[in-house]
């Protein structure tokens, strides 16, 4: 197997360059899919029989959910990566990504208590799904405060590698905690091994609003990578003629 592409992703010159190419197609592909998607959940999609018209926060809260808990994952794939195979885009990566986790955890959290308190005529229950969902929070919050406090780049990219992945053990709680528990919180609302339980006008704009959040993520880390990857290699010769090839265009 050719891993050329997987030892590429070590340079921050060639991540530049590939980046600056995908940034637009991701950025044009949010915009198109979360309007797409949350006009017709939110205007067009018919109500639910039990729940009416309060289901349709399902529109943003099930994307921002399901983003906040696999951006997490990624953080954590980054850690082993930064550990294992010293590659330093990976601790950009963990460090740019994880305050857009927390940003959606804390729409998921929010949007939830929304949904929550005319579903179960409060804001919030301490249930295993949204303690769970907090205690991620939590751990965004611990990996953005560690980055931060420690000086030494090195150790710092060390820390954060080990809280994200032993904080990574919160994600099939999440996952589960409806299952294991007796729960307020319902089930999945759809997966992709079984068939929607609601009708294809209701979710096929939960799936591409869903798909929207992916990739305003990746237009939305890309971008905080390419700043930081400037900053980290100011003194690099690349970076000095990229500057300078953007400050001729901007003229």
């Amino acid at each position: 197997m050719n891993w050329t592409w997987f030892h590429k992703l070590g340079s921050p010159k060639w991540f530049y360059g590939i980046s600056g190419k995908l940034l637009p197609w991701l950025s044009v592909a949010a915009l198109l899919l979360i309007s797409i998607g949350v006009v017709w959940g939110l205007a067009f999609a018919p109500p639910d029989y039990q729940q009416g018209n309060s289901f349709r926060i399902i529109y943003i809260h099930v994307p921002a959910a399901m983003l906040a808990q696999s951006i997490y994952v990624m953080l954590a794939v980054c850690g082993i990566v930064g550990l294992v195979w010293k590659m330093k885009l990976a601790d950009v990566a963990l460090q740019c990504a994880a305050p857009i986790g927390a940003w959606m955890t804390a729409v998921a959290l929010v949007t939830g208590a929304i949904w929550g308190k005319p579903t179960w005529g409060s804001w919030w229950v301490w249930d295993a799904r949204l303690t769970s969902m907090l205690i991620l929070l939590f751990l965004y919050f611990g990996l953005i405060a560690l980055g931060n406090a420690i000086s030494n780049r090195d150790s710092a990219a060390k820390a954060c590698a080990v809280l994200a992945i032993v904080g990574v053990i919160n994600i099939p709680i999440i996952k589960y905690s409806v299952e294991w528990w007796n729960t307020l919180h319902q089930g999945a609302t759809f997966t992709l091994t079984e068939k929607p339980a609601m009708p294809v006008e209701m979710w096929l704009p939960l799936l591409l609003t869903a798909l929207g959040f992916y990739c305003f993520f990746g237009a939305v880390l890309l971008l905080r990578m390419r700043l930081e990857v400037l900053k980290r290699e100011a003194r690099a010769s690349w970076v000095k003629t990229e500057v300078q090839n953007s400050l001729e265009v901007a003229r």
